[in-house]
C-alpha cells in the first residue's frame, strides 16, 4: 500500500507540493487570525469593568445594594470576599456575608444583578432558568438577571435547582376532618 492510497493528492510529486503548500498557507492564515483576534479582544477588554482589576483605578462611581438569595426555597448564604482573587479586586464584590453587594467603576456603568452572579461563578447552569425570579424592592422584575443594580435597592433572587424535588414540599394527605 502506497502513500497515494492513504492520502489523496500525495502520489504525484506536483500534486503533493501543491497540497502541502495549500495546507501551509491555510495554517498560517488560521494562526494569524487566532493571534490577531486574541490581541484585539485583549485591547477591548482593558476597559471592561467586568474583566479588569480595580485595585489601581480611581473609581468615582460606587453603589451598594442588598441581596437575599434563595435556592430551592431555602435561604443561601452569600459569602464574604466575592470578587477578590489572587490580589485582584473586581468591580462587583462583597466584603462581608451580610448580603451587601458593592459595585464601582471609574464612571457610571449599567451593572446588572446577573453580573454579580457571573463574577461569583454562581452555578446558574444547574438551575431551572425559567423558574428564576429576581424581586426588586418587593416587586418581581420582568428583566430577571438583567435587572440593573441601583444604589440602596434590595434584591431577592430565587432559584430552583434542576435536582430539586418539589413533591417534598407538598403534603398529599387528605385534610383533617
Amino acid at each position: 500500500m502506497t502513500l497515494a492510497m492513504i492520502w489523496p493528492g500525495m502520489g504525484d510529486p506536483t500534486k503533493r507540493r501543491k497540497t502541502l503548500r495549500f495546507l501551509a498557507i491555510t495554517a498560517v492564515i488560521a494562526i494569524s487570525v487566532g493571534v490577531g483576534s486574541s490581541l484585539i479582544q485583549g485591547q477591548v477588554s482593558q476597559n471592561d469593568p467586568l474583566k479588569v482589576c480595580i485595585n489601581d483605578k480611581n473609581t468615582q462611581f460606587v453603589i451598594s445594594a442588598t441581596l437575599e438569595l434563595y435556592v430551592d426555597n431555602n435561604r443561601a448564604e452569600i459569602p464574604a470576599n466575592i470578587g477578590f482573587k489572587d490580589g485582584c479586586q473586581k468591580s462587583i464584590y462583597t466584603l462581608t456575608d451580610n448580603g451587601t453587594i458593592y459595585a464601582e467603576w471609574i464612571e457610571e456603568y449599567p451593572f446588572e444583578i446577573g453580573h454579580f452572579f457571573w463574577i461569583w461563578d454562581f452555578p446558574y447552569r444547574d438551575m431551572i432558568q425559567d423558574e428564576t425570579k429576581i424581586i426588586v424592592n418587593g416587586k418581581i422584575s420582568p428583566h430577571s438577571l438583567n435587572e440593573l443594580l441601583v444604589d440602596g435597592y434590595h434584591y431577592r433572587a430565587e432559584f430552583t435547582s434542576k435536582d430539586y424535588d418539589a413533591s417534598k414540599d407538598a403534603d398529599f394527605m387528605p385534610p383533617d376532618l
